[in-house]
């Protein structure tokens, strides 16, 4: 299936994008669905879970249609790639299937949904490994052969770009970017990191992002972004180097912060949802747009945020792109 924005993506200009949320967490701590192994793809298999997972993109157009501004939308295959569906009990086949009904929901929700501005669909790519943890590290050729049937799923059915989502590693990066570029696709990268700064590799954003520009056999990717952490553990890295005027920092264009401090082993080991303050996650995202990600312009949460975070970072952040 052709796919809208897949040859010139508007969400390269710097105008503002709103993003949907923690697609698991709101699911799991609010609406109350079960999902195995924070997998939310699985809710494909049945009318009931679709229509959930219609619910819960549903506002985020909603609010941007409202605000006059783009959105981006994220599929719900952030936990279907091969080694994740084979423990989920998924064949290859019904793997692929439910990677592609991720996209054609969302594509059907943006034929009746979408207004005066773009809703961009992102192919949600997620790390081999947890999330929080390297887990057993790949080279970058057997990264870009493990991650290679999602991609090709995804564009296949007609997904704008494809967006890796909490990268704990360059190498792994560094393999899907070369598997987009295989396909055609357009490809973003974002990395989560620890309390520190750091990626759960040890690696620094700037070695991490540097690995995976200079990694042969793929064109970069479109934009970076930042994911799953605290606007708190990255502010200090940020800064400085901007500071430093190190031009790796003009690659970020997005930002999906979790709505706590917490580090991620506390979350992990957390029983209720931690949803922090939306006005002050507003604020935080406002000062490092001033500070240090001028090129930020796409905004968006990641654990334990909501619609009404997105629009609390739209009515922090809104001003700073007229």
């Amino acid at each position: 299936m052709a796919a809208k924005y897949r040859e010139a993506l508007p969400c390269l200009s710097e105008e503002l994008y709103l993003t949907d949320a923690g697609i698991e967490t709101v699911l799991i701590f609010e609406d109350k669905v079960e999902l195995p192994s924070f997998a939310a793809f699985t809710l494909l298999k049945t009318e009931e879970g679709t229509a959930a997972l219609q619910k819960y993109y549903k506002p985020f157009i909603e609010l941007a249609n409202e605000k006059g501004v783009g959105c981006i939308l994220e599929s719900a295959t952030w936990r279907a790639s091969p080694d994740w569906g084979t423990k989920l009990g998924c064949s290859a086949e019904e793997l692929a299937s439910l990677n592609q009904k991720s996209v054609t929901m969302l594509l059907d929700m943006r034929e009746r949904m979408e207004r005066n501005k773009p809703v961009i669909l992102s192919g949600c790519v997620g790390p081999r490994g947890d999330g929080y943890v390297v887990g057993e590290a790949m080279t970058v050729e057997e990264a870009m052969a493990y991650h290679n049937p999602q991609v090709a799923a995804l564009a296949g059915a007609g997904a704008d770009v494809i967006s890796g989502i909490t990268m704990t590693n360059s190498a792994e990066a560094a393999g899907l970017a070369q598997a987009c570029s295989a396909l055609a696709m357009p490809c973003v990268i974002s990395f989560t990191v620890e309390t520190d700064g750091t990626l759960p590799s040890g690696e620094t954003l700037k070695s991490a992002i540097g690995v995976v520009d200079g990694a042969s056999g793929h064109a970069p990717p479109q934009y970076y972004m930042l994911n799953c952490a605290h606007p708190t553990h990255i502010a200090a890295v940020l800064e400085q180097a901007a500071a430093s005027a190190e031009p790796w920092v003009l690659k970020i264009r997005g930002l999906r912060a979790n709505a706590s401090s917490k580090s991620h082993a506390e979350l992990d080991a957390a029983t209720e949802l931690d949803g922090g303050d939306p006005l002050d996650l507003g604020q935080k995202y406002r000062e490092l747009k001033q500070k240090c990600l001028s090129k930020l312009s796409i905004l968006g949460g990641c654990c334990g945020t909501n619609v009404t975070h997105i629009a609390q970072l739209h009515t922090a952040c809104a001003d700073l792109f007229s």
